[in-house]
């Protein structure tokens, strides 16, 4: 026997390294048969995450000029492919919608969003389209909408009167980056859930939530990408701050839910009904089509709490950027101001207060809005897709399973579509059809498809009686070099705040 081993290693060597030769070429074959789109080079482990930088949209893009409008990153051990073109984005949310609808998970949101049963995160399938049916049909239709009117007219006169009080000399400088938080809080708050968070005790408390969480949704996790890695949570701290957030947050919404449930059966009286407006809110919605099952399925109280943080998140720190930035924008242009204030203004007459009624004879505004949201979408970088099966994109070959990325910033500044795309000219607008509701493909600040933002009429209705009634109530002066920086985010902001002088016309 001992003559014999030799032998019989050897065999056994060679049968190993035959099965290897197989099974190497067999799962080898398929994948060098397939056309992956252009990949930069990628480390161990971490694929090309270091390539992303504090700026991602600008880093995608400048990867994208060297290597394609479709390309592939590999961020940790996920394949990703970053889509830099309107025709790009075109085949990916229209032509092949249903095969990029799903979203990849996010460990931060399954622990805040009660396992992900929200809009936004919710991965594709049933539970998603039963959600977004109620969103779509009961809190977010032209007729709700409408219905809030009331609320968003009073909020932005309350805000000219503060604004109004602030400005009491000449010189004084107003922090118009917070008026405008406040703002959108505020609206947000009597929409959603009755009244305002923004005055008394709780209101310090509620804004250091909603700064947290907004800060823990955009942050880098490690887990996420290099999920062997996740350890590292529990020694950075990362996992209590998501546990503590999510708990304080659960509290908030459960208060927030069982006090509209005590209202409805009249053991309290509505809080406040001049902050609430007296009707129902998105809550008395919800919880009336839970009682009633009008949906026609059951829906958990995890699910309405869910929603409700959803229009928090894409309707308060969103809507105030875009704002933030537009008054930038025209503070550093001053005549693209004027031509701004003489069109409101006249439109205006004698009034002493403008309607969402006036806004449809404003094309100007309409126009200097489109162009902020082109040059400054405020979340750049959509929120990701994942493809639920292998497809073929633009002659490339897409594996299941891999994360999409749409850049709608470079989109929206890509010189093949757009004339000097770094110049802010509300003009390009003007006869040209293109909308940011997610048919024209060249400027999708709101995304497109089965999961794009069906707040869309909300938001814009917020943004635009705003900026109407400031630039009708007063002529502002910013300081002369105005500092327009990025501040890193998913919500992309100004880095330092909109300071300026208001002079009440």
């Amino acid at each position: 026997m001992i003559s014999f081993s030799p032998f019989i290693v050897s065999l056994v060597s060679f049968v190993l390294f035959i099965i290897f030769l197989y099974k190497w070429y067999f799962n080898r074959a398929p994948t060098a048969r397939k056309r992956l789109p252009p990949s930069p080079r990628k480390f161990p482990v971490i694929g090309n995450l270091h390539q992303l930088g504090l700026y991602p949209h600008r880093s995608l893009q400048a990867l994208s000029k060297r290597y394609g409008s479709l390309m592939m990153l590999h961020l940790g051990r996920f394949p990703a492919v970053i889509v830099s073109s309107a025709d790009a984005a075109r085949e990916i949310l229209k032509n092949q919608d249903l095969i990029f609808s799903n979203r990849p998970k996010s460990s931060i949101l399954d622990k805040v969003l009660y396992g992900s049963k929200d809009i936004a995160f919710t991965p594709y399938g049933e539970h998603w389209r039963q959600v977004r049916s109620i969103c779509v049909l009961q809190l977010l239709s032209n007729k709700r909408v409408q219905s809030f009117r009331h609320i968003r007219e009073e909020e932005t006169s309350l805000m000219i009167a503060k604004i109004r009080h602030s400005c009491s000399s000449s010189s004084s400088l107003i922090n118009l980056s917070d008026i405008l938080v406040a703002l959108t809080n505020d609206i947000i708050c009597r929409v959603a859930l009755g009244r305002k968070y923004s005055d008394g005790e709780d209101s310090t408390k509620f804004e250091s939530m909603l700064k947290e969480i907004g800060e823990l949704i955009g942050i880098f996790n490690v887990e996420d990408y290099i999920p062997w890695l996740k350890w590292i949570n529990t020694i950075n701290g990362l996992n209590a701050r998501v546990e503590k957030s999510a708990k304080l947050l659960d509290e908030f919404l459960s208060d927030v839910v069982e006090e509209h449930r005590n209202r409805k059966q009249g053991k309290t009286d509505r809080n406040g009904s001049k902050n609430g407006g007296g009707g129902p809110d998105l809550v008395d919605i919800l919880l009336e089509v839970q009682r009633e099952n009008k949906a026609g399925f059951p829906i958990e109280t995890d699910t309405i709490k869910a929603v409700i943080f959803d229009m928090f998140a894409a309707g308060t720190d969103t809507t105030s950027t875009v704002l933030e930035w537009t008054l930038a924008e025209l503070l550093k242009h001053p005549k693209t101001m004027e031509k701004l204030q003489n069109e409101v203004r006249q439109v205006a007459g004698n009034k002493s207060e403008i309607s969402e009624d006036d806004l449809e004879k404003m094309p100007y505004l309409k126009a200097a809005m489109k162009e902020s949201l082109r040059l400054h979408p405020p979340i750049p970088l959509l929120v990701p897709r994942e493809s639920t099966q292998d497809s073929k994109v633009m002659g490339y070959d897409i594996a299941v399973g891999t994360r999409v990325i749409v850049n709608s910033w470079a989109i929206a500044r890509d010189p093949m579509m757009w004339e000097n795309p770094n110049e802010f000219n509300p003009e390009r607008f003007f006869n040209t059809g293109i909308d940011f509701k997610g048919f024209n493909f060249e400027f999708i600040p709101f995304g497109a498809g089965r999961r794009g933002c069906p707040g869309i009429i909300f938001a814009i209705g917020v943004d635009e009686l705003a900026l109407a009634k400031l630039v009708h109530k007063f002529n502002f002066v910013a300081e002369k070099d105005l500092d327009m920086t990025e501040a890193p985010g998913s919500t992309i902001h100004k880095k330092s705040p909109l300071l300026v002088v208001a002079t009440p016309h």
